[in-house]
């Protein structure tokens, strides 16, 4: 075949593909990021913060409610922290990815719901209902991301997780425009009733979105064979088994020294991601950015990052995913230096549509390089300790902006922790940390066959 031919269509994949969604097993993996993203940009960021203020919290001073949601978010936020990797060791131990899973999307699913019956005055509820979901949510995610590895070839992981970043910008996006419509015309819909029904609505509508689209992950995304999962001492107390686990996890990353790395350099560049993701609305604040704007460029993030989550993991097959991440990385630090200076609220729009092109790329290409990285056996507690990590990323840097003297000179010490996340990523060498993982599977599987 010549040189013509091989590039020619023809010879080109197929489209699911070059996306990674040719199996059964891909595309049900990709499809929990499409279904849960409805509960990230609708209950998290754009509807129930709002809600809670007007509808449960109604009558209590601002400076009370900010205390009250700052409270419930961060305590869950930690306990599911803590909580992550003893889930990802019980998992891998007992060979329950799935059954765990199941149990916290479960969780999260029906306390979304439930948040539909919340009234005028009810913020203990609301709280409670809200922490729980976000537990839920965040605690599935440790047996999501393990699951990476087992359905996912070296070469198809990049691709099916910008992917599935790319599903989840699409399937949120098109939820929270969904319930914004319902906000919006709420008479003609016949939900302009008491307590802000038509918020209340939306929150039914993202727990039978999330549960329906994440059916097929049951029917389709398969546990992890029990030759992978095998362990010495199966049948015992799978707690006492887990801590011991983590333990010996813990103590071997020094041999998964390039993941170790990975990791401090994640809980870098994460601080800064999620400082953004927190403090944008505050920041439009104190720009005097009109609020409808400040949600219509919610919605623009959403769909803006569909296309570029895909463009990175093509980008990822071409120079590889660390240098993806690390060119997302100089992205975000172009974003922090402009922000620091703008005063208009048409710069506010190009911000946030800066932050749409480079937010998805950095995060699927840091999920998909760990999950090769690390061995399979041992992905869940691997993925509990990244997850662990994500969720104490966020209290950094939300600490050095609030003590900035202005929120442009807060948005530039930001930098900060993407320089820093970028060098220590650099130091990651991705082939010797590729071939130890690959190794300790070896060894795993000849020790099992003696």
């Amino acid at each position: 075949m010549s040189p013509a031919d091989a590039s020619s269509p023809a010879a080109r994949p197929p489209l699911l593909e070059r996306l990674a969604l040719h199996r059964p097993e891909l595309r049900a993996w990709a499809l929990y990021d499409w279904a849960n993203s409805a509960m990230w940009t609708v209950v998290i960021t754009a509807v129930f913060p709002v809600f809670y203020a007007n509808v449960p919290a109604a009558g209590l001073s601002e400076d009370k409610v900010r205390r009250q949601f700052s409270l419930v978010t961060t305590v869950c936020m930690a306990f599911a922290a803590v909580l992550g990797p003893i889930l990802g060791a019980v998992a891998d131990y007992a060979r329950m990815k799935k059954k765990l899973f199941g149990v916290f999307f479960g969780l999260g699913v029906a306390t979304t719901g439930a948040l539909f019956f919340i009234h005028r005055g009810q913020w203990v509820l609301a709280a409670i209902l809200f922490g729980l979901a976000n537990v839920g949510i965040a605690s599935s995610f440790v047996f999501y991301d393990a699951m990476l590895p087992h359905i996912a070839r070296p070469d198809e992981a990049d691709r099916l997780s910008t992917t599935g970043f790319a599903a989840g910008y699409l399937g949120g996006g098109l939820c929270l425009a969904i319930c914004l419509a319902m906000i919006h015309w709420e008479r003609p819909l016949g939900l302009a009733g008491p307590d802000g029904l038509s918020a209340r609505a939306g929150f039914v509508v993202v727990a039978v979105w999330w549960l329906v689209f994440t059916l097929p992950y049951f029917f389709r995304v398969p546990e992890p064979p029990l030759a992978i999962e095998a362990d010495e001492r199966a049948g015992g107390n799978p707690i006492r088994a887990a801590f011991a686990r983590i333990g010996e996890t813990l103590g071997e990353l020094r041999k998964y020294r390039h993941a170790f790395v990975l990791l401090v350099a994640f809980l870098l560049y994460s601080d800064g991601i999620g400082t953004i993701n927190r403090m944008a609305a505050l920041y439009a604040t104190a720009l005097k950015v009109p609020s409808d704007v400040t949600v219509l460029c919610i919605l623009l993030v959403q769909f803006v990052g569909v296309p570029f989550a895909v463009l990175f993991g093509k980008l990822a097959d071409r120079i590889g995913a660390k240098r993806g991440i690390l060119i997302a990385l100089g992205g975000y630090v172009g974003v922090c230096v402009w922000a620091s200076a703008i005063t208009r609220t048409w710069e506010f729009v190009a911000i946030c549509l800066l932050v749409g092109m480079v937010q998805g790329g950095a995060q699927a290409l840091s999920r998909s390089l760990f999950s090769t990285l690390i061995p399979k056996h041992k992905s869940g507690e691997f993925f509990g300790l990244f997850s662990t990590l994500d969720k104490f990323a966020g209290i950094l840097g939300p600490l050095v902006f609030g003590l900035a003297p202005s929120v442009h000179a807060a948005v530039l010490w930001v930098v900060a922790f993407f320089v820093a996340g970028a060098a220590i990523l650099a130091l990651v060498d991705v082939e010797k940390g590729r071939r130890a993982a690959v190794e300790a599977e070896a060894e795993l599987l000849g020790g099992a066959a003696t």
